[in-house]
């Protein structure tokens, strides 16, 4: 049997610091030194003993802070536990000293350990009420302040709550308020592999609420190279047991809740990635601009400059949260035409369109096969690489020996005229010096002109592939998602039909209108020319280097874009610039944060800052060359990681995941 050596003042202290709300069925809302948490319903482990610690009057529902240390010293010492007490509010957001008014050690290892604890009086000082240990220490010499107690399931060391009547043991997750609406719901792991709505709510305006486990509980492993890595996901994506909207309101009513995740997000939960909420796509992916094309859903803030810029799209959500949020590490987005991309640059973000075809896209809203891939938007580069491993695995060349000596640029200034342009030269230069290779101006347009190819004539770029995308989005989405999606409501609601916000619409209407049957086939063979085309006239393959160049295009030079102004209706995407190459060339683009730079806002009238951004392109299946060079110039201090809110403003950081270092 456990026995236990009590101190009977701690049994009659007050429960200061902490407050519990909500039915313990569905979990319970709790602050703790002024900050909101969420306890699930579940227990994760059982303290036996631990209800003895406490009076008939502790005897109810209500669950109290408690700090578990999971400890492998042969000897525990005081100054040990005042070191990882430091160590837990330095590396995570969860805890906070609130959660020390209970604690438990748990000892890790084979030998007989022995612990030395102060007396009772010291305890208090420090605010502990209740100190105990496992039983491995019940041999061990201590002061009379130690108690003992049993676990039923292993518990790492981090920020729980304790219930007193029944000694069961139960996670903290920290609420947030998603201040910048980029989330369409907060969700929680459940039972079976699958999902539920994060059933907790504080205050906020017109905002949800996101819970995040504690860091402490996860320790990076090779099978878990993501463990407590906290992402959040486009809501095209399907999450077993919560609906996919896409951001319709009639589309999340009309479909029941999914049964299977997304092989693709499945394989970051796999890696040890937490799941925090679904984040706003506009609709259908389709792009549209603050504020009056979301109809259906508002359109999250850009947290960068006034915080009254439009966050881009399709995928808003993601970037618009990767830009403000520090306790979210990553997102997760599409990108059909820019989705990601542009998100990416005006969120002040890294972001990826990654090689096409790299993944299954099972379990994700198709906007157009031929050209959706999945990507990421992060501030953190390492991490980018480490979950870009895990989606693509061995789909991305990630042993690189040598990289191009070829640099190419489209559209930048020969006399940099603005701070803007000044960064987007400098950077070039810096990166020209770091590869010790030649940087050489391109004009796709004469390229292509000069050695154009058999099947577009005598067509320029522009005409041959002008319209391309818009085809084959407004095409192959009709077939794919609107025509099922329209039969289904027609006969759940007596024939009538949703209601789409315009941006799509008008898109689907063109393509239905004005498009042959046969431009489909058309312009994917389009698509398939101008993939062999680029292969021999821009980013060739290579033995050695994967590619034997890299193009850099400006991503953003800091333009304004403010969501309160009036635009007209929107309209087909027509046309053609650079960003298209990663889309019909079926080869990666990558952004890359590089600075910030002023400007007088109109909003606050005072001045601001907005993020200057530049995107790396290189051939096919090159993904892993450029993930590896882009972590070489951040080492190199050539590019520096932003942090998260208002100004972009760049730290050093070093290799270790989730460490900064100013």
């Amino acid at each position: 049997m456990v026995s236990f050596t009590l101190w009977a003042t701690a049994l009659t202290l007050s429960f200061s610091g902490a407050y519990a709300s909500s039915d313990k069925e569905t979990g319970q809302t709790i602050t703790v030194n002024g900050i909101d948490y969420y306890a699930p319903p579940n227990p994760v482990s059982t303290l036996p003993g631990f209800k003895e610690l406490f009076s008939i009057s502790w005897q109810n529902d209500d669950l109290l802070p408690l700090t578990v240390i999971s400890d492998q010293r042969d000897h525990f010492a005081w100054n040990t536990f005042t070191g990882l007490v430091r160590n837990f509010t330095e590396a995570d957001d969860v805890f906070n000293n609130g959660f020390l008014q209970s604690v438990y050690i748990i000892h890790e290892g084979p030998s007989v350990p022995s612990i030395d604890i102060p007396g009772k009086d010291l305890l208090l000082k420090h605010k502990i009420e209740r100190f105990a240990a496992s039983k491995h220490y019940i041999k061990s010499q201590h002061r009379g302040a130690l108690s003992f107690s049993d676990y039923t399931k292993p518990l790492t060391s981090g920020p729980y709550f304790l219930s007193p009547s029944t000694g069961e043991v139960y996670q903290a997750y920290r609420l947030y308020s998603d201040v910048q609406g980029a989330f369409t719901e907060g969700i929680i792991a459940a039972d079976n592999n699958a999902y539920s709505i994060l059933d907790a709510s504080i205050p906020g305006v017109q905002s949800l609420t996101i819970g995040v486990p504690s860091r402490l509980y996860f320790t990076k492993t090779t099978e878990k190279p993501l463990a407590g890595v906290r992402f959040g996901i486009k809501d095209i994506y399907d999450i077993a047991g919560i609906r996919t909207s896409c951001c319709n309101r009639a589309y999340y009513n009309l479909y029941p809740e999914k049964n299977v995740t997304a092989p693709t997000v499945q394989r970051l939960i796999d890696a040890g990635a937490v799941i925090v909420g679904k984040m706003k796509t506009s609709q259908f992916a389709n792009g549209e601009s603050a504020t009056a094309d979301w109809v259906d859903y508002h359109a999250p803030f850009n947290a960068r400059g006034d915080g009254y810029q439009d966050p881009s799209s399709s995928s808003a959500g993601p970037g618009a949260g990767c830009g403000a949020y520090e306790w979210l590490d990553i997102t997760v987005g599409s990108d059909t035409g820019g989705s990601i991309r542009n998100p990416a640059q005006v969120n002040g973000c890294f972001g990826n369109r990654p090689t096409h075809d790299l993944v299954s896209l099972d379990g994700v809203m198709p906007m157009s096969p031929a050209l959706d891939t999945p990507g990421f938007l992060t501030r953190d580069p390492y991490l980018w690489h480490e979950a870009a491993k895990v989606m693509y695995e061995t789909n991305i060349t990630s042993n690189i020996k040598a990289f191009p000596k070829k640099l190419y640029t489209i559209d930048f200034p020969e006399t940099p005229s603005s701070e803007a342009e000044e960064i987007l030269v400098d950077f070039a230069k810096k990166v020209q010096s770091f590869l010790k290779g030649n940087l050489t101006g391109l004009d796709l347009s004469k390229t292509w002109a000069a050695n154009p190819p058999a099947e577009a004539g005598n067509a320029s770029i522009i005409d041959y592939l002008g319209d391309t995308y818009a085809v084959l989005i407004s095409q192959q989405q009709h077939k794919l998602v609107t025509v099922p999606f329209f039969k289904d409501y027609a006969a759940a609601f007596d024939g009538r039909q949703p209601a789409v916000d315009p941006a799509a619409k008008i898109r689907w209407d063109w393509g239905q209108n004005n498009i042959s049957s046969s431009a489909l086939d058309d312009h994917l063979h389009r698509k398939a020319v101008f993939v062999d085309w680029w292969k021999k006239n821009g980013n060739r393959p290579d033995q050695e280097t994967c590619s034997d160049s890299i193009l850099l295009y400006p991503g953003t030079l800091g333009e304004t874009n403010y969501r309160n102004a009036y635009r007209g209706p929107p309209g087909i995407p027509l046309g053609w610039d650079v960003s298209r190459i990663s889309n019909l060339g079926s080869v990666p683009d990558m952004v890359v944060p590089i600075g910030q730079t002023a400007y007088n806002s109109t909003v606050t009238n005072h001045e601001e800052y907005l993020p200057v951004a530049v995107d790396f392109v290189t051939a096919a299946g090159c993904d892993g060359m450029l993930f590896e060079l882009i972590k070489q110039l951040t080492e190199a201090g050539i590019v520096t990681p932003p942090k998260a809110g208002k100004r972009n403003v760049h730290i050093y950081m070093t290799n270790t995941l989730n460490t900064w270092t100013k």
